[in-house]
């Protein structure tokens, strides 16, 4: 019955000591010569036995062995037969180590104590996450899901699955020390899954956010299908080579800079001024030679009236013939 911290470091000692029989006593005595003062340091630094925080005296002679840059010379040490349990042993030890050093970062006195205080909002996220990978694999509509476990773009649904996710993984995780061996290590595998899908999601979401090109978020757009661009003036004449511009002086491009003749072939206009091809004037004569009168020939919808003028009743109430050539039909038939 060990009764003092001192005896319970002397049979620590001693029980290294004797799994390292097997090496020269020399360097057997310098492998041990400050093991007694770092076990009194580590007794002193907290609570716990040695083996809890250190492993097994088998174990801790192990690493000695490696620490020390054992390689050969001697007689190989003997196998052991559960040389797994050792080194899982040493590193339990060395994150028992690990955990009551970056307790006081969290204000605890172990690490693992703060991370038990977050296993409930953990029990959450996973629900939440075992949701968003279920509807993931289950959804076809090819619709985004988005931030909730949507199945086929429906809400309710989303909201049914996600409670049902966060339920279930409170229950489980409420229930998970109660569990046998495999299926406790098959819950802990299946966490992983969910933590490196999240951040493969979250990693992708970010990389979306970023990238993601400029796009025209006006769809309903009632000058997609302007082609050409002709500006007339008062008298309704042509202007050939004009350019239009915003209030803010930034040139406006419209239409498709290519003209194209009657057999399908087309040719890309240099100078984007408008109109880009003049041959398609929507208000052009049919035919030069359709009249002999020059004002039959005028191009354009005609000149257009001042709004404070004053109409004359007798200069439109006799129209001339040529007025009424099919020639200058303000709707160009």
């Amino acid at each position: 019955m060990i009764t003092t911290a001192q005896d319970e470091i002397n049979l620590y000692v001693f029980a290294v000591r004797a799994a390292l029989g097997d090496l020269p006593e020399s360097l057997r005595d310098e492998l041990l010569e400050d093991l007694p003062e770092h076990l009194a340091e580590v007794v002193a630094d907290g609570e716990g036995s040695l083996t809890d925080r250190l492993g097994s005296p088998e174990a801790y002679a192990a690493d000695l062995r490696t620490t020390a840059g054992f390689v050969g010379g001697f007689p190989d040490p003997p196998k052991r037969t559960d040389q797994v349990k050792e080194m899982r042993d040493l590193a339990l030890a060395r994150l028992r180590v690990a955990d009551r050093r970056l307790g006081p970062l969290f204000g605890a006195a172990r690490a693992s104590d703060f991370l038990v205080q977050l296993r409930p909002a953990w029990w959450v996220l996973r629900g939440y996450l075992a949701a968003m990978v279920l509807a993931w694999m289950l959804d076809d509509s090819g619709q985004p899901i988005g931030l909730l476990p949507r199945i086929g773009g429906s809400e309710f649904v989303a909201l049914l699955l996600l409670a049902a996710g966060v339920l279930g993984s409170i229950w489980l995780g409420r229930r998970s020390k109660r569990l046998a061996h495999w299926p406790q290590m098959a819950l802990y595998a299946g966490s992983v899954v969910l933590v490196l899908v999240a951040l493969g999601g979250f990693l992708e979401a970010d990389s979306t956010s970023r990238g993601a090109p400029y796009a025209d978020v006006n769809y309903d757009n009632p000058y997609g299908n302007i082609e050409d661009l002709f500006v007339y003036d008062e008298q309704g004449r042509l202007v050939s080579n004009a350019r239009i511009f915003d209030q803010n002086g930034s040139p406006l491009r419209l239409g498709n800079a290519y003209c194209y003749d009657d057999s399908g072939n087309y040719t890309e206009v240099q100078t984007l001024t408008y109109p880009y091809c003049a041959d398609r004037d929507p208000f052009r004569a049919p035919s030069a030679a359709a009249s002999a009168d020059p004002a039959a020939t005028a191009t354009g919808p005609g000149p257009v009236p001042d709004a404070g003028a004053e109409v004359n009743p007798s200069a439109s109430a006799a129209p001339s013939p040529s007025a009424i050539s099919p020639s200058v039909s303000p709707s160009g038939k």
